[in-house]
């Protein structure tokens, strides 16, 4: 066979055809698929705009919260509530560390979790194994052990709160660096959903 065979008019005319049906079939993919491609963008968007703004995963990187949580344990963060009210006593809030925190070298990315104790204007104490807020002790099972330190009464200022970790002996909180300061709270702790013979809210 020639050169000139090879590249005659019939040849060149079936490679066009060829490439025509090939693009063809391309654009016929893409028109079938818009609509799917679409459904995930927005399922995606939804997916972001939610944990920014209702709920995200969480999962417990100490001992700290023991017994009530536990290393590894997966929560649902949610987000809600604290635009229509302030953190209760009792909330375990998951935050951001204040300056405090990061001066001692943890990253402001890093979340700490642990429980609300006192709400801004409140005065707090630690005597003899037992938390006081004000004069009055609080009654708290859900603690690992009683404290085994003192601390001298101190006043939760605006806008900021008084945060323990449930095992109080070895827990990073606000004994130790001070307020937490209601802007670096992410949320609130509800849900337990891993391990999964664990599911289920957390009470207050």
């Amino acid at each position: 066979m020639t050169s000139q065979e090879t590249n005659s008019p019939d040849s060149v005319k079936t490679t066009q055809e060829t490439k025509t049906s090939e693009a063809s079939g391309w654009v016929r993919l893409w028109r079938s698929q818009q609509e799917n491609i679409r459904l995930v963008a927005i399922a995606l968007i939804l997916a972001l705009l939610i944990r920014i703004f209702v709920a995200e995963p969480r999962y417990i990187p100490s001992d700290s919260m023991i017994p009530t949580l536990h290393t590894g344990d997966r929560l649902v963060v949610e987000k809600v509530s604290y635009w229509f009210h302030p953190a209760r006593r009792g909330d375990i809030v998951v935050f951001n560390p204040p300056a405090q925190l990061q001066s001692m070298g943890y990253r402001q990315s890093q979340v700490f979790i642990k429980r609300v104790i006192a709400q801004p204007g409140e005065s707090v104490s630690v005597k003899n194994g037992r938390v006081y807020v004000g004069d009055r002790p609080l009654i708290e099972d859900y603690i690992a052990e009683p404290p085994a330190y003192q601390l001298k009464p101190v006043t939760v200022p605006a806008g900021s709160y008084f945060v323990m970790g449930d095992n109080r002996n070895d827990s990073n909180d606000s004994h130790v660096w001070g307020f937490l300061p209601q802007k670096n709270i992410i949320g609130r702790a509800v849900l337990r959903f891993f391990p999964l013979d664990r599911i289920g809210f957390i009470s207050r």
